[in-house]
């Protein structure tokens, strides 16, 4: 190996697990346990549903890492309810050997998008069953559990009752014609199967569908209900909680759940698959016995969480029962908010153990897709491992998605976005700056750092100093990301890092860094080449989290050990250089780098219309334009990329710096959409004059692919890349 030169100092290095240790929190340190939202298990995740929960919550978990933090990352599948017993039954297999082939297509999926899970489990586990029955034990010791005999929908041929996504009807409230049993996709109003006029059996629209009594066990809500609102209140404010459907930016609680008072919630179902009911419960639960615990796979799941750490370690309760010592992050798609700070909490208050319950909630908002929604069915956008098959690196997939990823409103995936992002941000901007100072050490410096007149660690801010505007501003945004991403806002902290690299590529250009400088100025030139590798170093740990293969290649160019991401030297801070913290020089003179090559490739334009032909688009022309926003190759008549504001970085001493980026602006596609509305009348179809059909064609799309509808208009990925319009 080549000789290194690095600076020994606690801390700078990356902890680094040994294969096969478990992290356990530690008394004292900071202790993060992360979960996304599980995954039903045979139903096949898309782009959606990844940047929705599982990559999300990735990312912050290799961010903590990145700053030594004690952290685990627990995830697995959904497994049990009706829809895999109707599934399983389908493909003539049995729910659990359904389950064990959908949990490798998901395994599979996240192992290609390099998602790093402490453990990714299932909820079919002997585990998840005593842990999910004592909770329920639990429940019932606290009079917190009352029997309830209910009408439910029967389907007389199959001779079973009928969950309530598999019985469809006419609203009630709507007159939607294809309800379900659970909610309206014309009106979203929530609804009980009973309620269904005309109900049907999904399976069979021929069989006789029929109320008929049965016995549920409840869990009583409405008592728990003012702990409950007490914790949220409190959560919130020390999780310092984004606003989202259940409490507002001012801490108000909105649900209308809430609002008008919770109300017992059945948490058993007839079913086969699932944990079953403990026995014991005696005449106040008599007629349940056989049947299993859910609501709406509810119930169980969310306790899939401590099981799956539970067949991780037998130490689990470490984590699980360790409020005072563990911070519990939870990401998820905004239909699992509720779930996740009211039921499940509820749950967990209701057992009267002392549960870890959620510190932060982290809940977006939908991907959509080329101007449409998701759809398997009608082969509409990118599912499980299918984008291996563009041949794109997943690093690529990572940014995009992050860069695109919904957090405060629906957002779009497009394909010339997705292009747009790879030659114009990544390639141009941030695997640029750093080919173009390692070629340039490796050609003039024999692959060597030179000495220099820095000292080793955090650079002091002195006005004296040539790069001061410089190192202001590394430190100026390195503050930034660490803000942004202990805020869980990961859109930000990711365009942080890439503004970062356009502050490189300027310092570079700005110091004129040639033959000449080294010529006329060695010493200037060696300290240019000194502070920009080691911006280089400092980068590959911040863009770790979005892209970890990038920060390998990075480091294995620089033959230098993963890094960890330091705090940042405040500004006004002049010659403070305090320890462990700031950008600095650690990789020191005589340390030998490796062999450069870039970090991306160049992507050609054409690609866009061959994938859409291969996953489908419904996007017109002018659609595609406009979702993804600023066109490729944006230039003026000369030829010449145009810089924009936004993008560039204002140095304390009031210059303005930053890399000119391609940006134009999305054309209005009005006389398009008239042009359309005029063809639809013409053609008989549905125009916006007549909003009962519209509407109809919309909860088509939710149902089909379960997801929103919106079409609010959404910044593309690379607008917010490239600056052109606040994040």
């Amino acid at each position: 190996m080549a000789e290194q030169a690095i600076r020994d100092s606690p801390g700078l290095l990356r902890n680094q697990r040994v294969d096969g240790q478990v992290p356990l929190p530690k008394e004292g340190e900071t202790n993060v346990m992360i979960t996304s939202a599980l995954p039903y298990c045979n139903n096949m995740p898309h782009l959606g549903n990844i940047i929705g929960s599982t990559l999300s919550a990735d990312v912050f978990s290799r961010y903590v890492c990145t700053k030594n933090r004690n952290t685990i990352y627990i995830c697995g599948t959904d497994e049990y309810g009706t829809a895999t017993e109707r599934q399983a039954m389908k493909e003539g297999k049995t729910p659990q050997e359904l389950c064990s082939h959908y949990w490798k297509v998901h395994k599979d999926t996240y192992d290609w998008f390099e998602l790093d899970f402490d453990h990714f489990g299932r909820t079919s586990t002997p585990l998840h069953t005593e842990i999910t029955q004592e909770v329920f034990l639990n429940l019932r010791k606290n009079d917190l559990l009352e029997r309830k005999e209910t009408l439910q929908l029967y389907c007389e041929q199959d001779q079973k009752f009928l969950a309530d996504r598999f019985a469809e009807g006419t609203c009630p409230y709507c007159s939607y014609p294809d309800a379900r049993g659970d909610q309206c996709d014309g009106c979203s109003r929530t609804l009980d199967a009973v309620e269904l006029i005309n109900p049907r059996c999904v399976d069979n629209t021929s069989h006789t569908v029929m109320t008929k009594s049965s016995t549920h066990m409840y869990l009583r809500l409405d008592v728990i209900q003012p702990q409950t609102e007490a914790w949220i209140r409190e959560s919130w404010k020390i999780g310092k909680w984004s606003p989202n459907s259940v409490v507002n930016a001012q801490g108000e609680i909105i649900d209308s759940r809430l609002k008008s008072g919770l109300k017992p919630s059945a948490i058993t179902r007839d079913l086969k698959w699932g944990v079953p009911v403990p026995a014991g419960g005696g005449e106040k639960e008599e007629g349940t016995e056989g049947k299993v615990i859910s609501y709406g796979n509810q119930f169980d799941a969310p306790i899939g969480y401590p099981s799956i750490t539970a067949n991780l370690t037998p130490e689990w309760k470490q984590w699980w029962f360790n409020p005072e010592h563990v911070k519990l992050f939870q990401f998820m798609g905004k239909d699992n908010i509720y779930f996740h700070t009211v039921f499940f909490p509820s749950m967990l208050i209701g057992d009267g153990r002392p549960w870890t319950k959620l510190h932060h909630i982290s809940g977006t908002e939908f991907l959509n897709y080329e101007g449409g929604k998701f759809s398997k069915s009608r082969n509409l956008g990118v599912f499980g491992t299918q984008a291996q098959k563009t041949g794109i690196p997943a690093s690529v997939w990572r940014y995009y998605l992050v860069a695109n990823r919904p957090e405060s409103g629906d957002s779009m995936f497009s394909w010339g976005d997705f292009i747009t992002a790879n030659n114009s941000v990544l390639l141009k901007n941030f695997g640029n700056f750093v080919n173009r100072i390692l070629k340039f050490a490796v050609a003039k410096y024999q692959s060597t750092l030179p000495p220099t007149t820095d000292s080793p660690g955090p650079l002091p801010l002195s006005t004296e100093d040539e790069d001061y505007a410089f190192l202001a501003d590394v430190n100026k945004l390195l503050a930034q990301y660490n803000t942004q991403m202990d805020a869980v806002r990961l859109r930000d902290g990711l365009q942080t890092i890439m503004q970062l690299s356009a502050r490189g590529n300027l310092y570079l250009q700005s110091a004129g860094l040639n033959n000449a400088l080294l010529a006329e100025k060695p010493e200037r030139c060696a300290i240019v080449v000194s502070r920009a590798i080691n911006l280089v170093w400092l980068l590959s740990a911040m863009v770790s989290p979005f892209m970890p293969s990038v920060e390998t290649n990075i480091c294995e160019q620089l033959n230098a050990p993963k890094r960890s991401v330091p705090d940042a030297i405040a500004t006004g801070e002049e010659g403070t250089a305090n320890a462990g913290a700031g950008f600095g020089i650690d990789l020191l003179e005589g340390h030998v780098i490796g062999k450069p090559d870039y970090l991306f490739v160049q992507i050609p334009e054409s690609k866009a219309e061959e994938w859409r032909q291969e996953f489908g688009s419904t996007a017109t022309a002018a659609t595609a334009a406009t979702a993804a926003g600023p066109s490729a190759g944006g230039k003026d008549g000369k030829g010449k990329a145009k810089a924009t504001k936004k993008e560039k970085v204002v140095a304390p001493s009031g210059n303005a710096e930053g890399e000119g980026s391609s940006s134009t602006r999305p054309a209005k596609p009005k006389k398009e959409a008239k042009k359309k509305q005029k063809g639809q009348a013409e053609s008989g179809e549905a125009t916006p004059a007549e909003p009962a059909e519209v509407k109809k064609a919309e909860a088509e799309v939710r149902k089909d692919t379960m997801e929103s509808t919106s079409e609010i208009p959404v910044p593309s990925a690379a607008s917010y890349a490239q600056g052109s319009v606040e994040p």
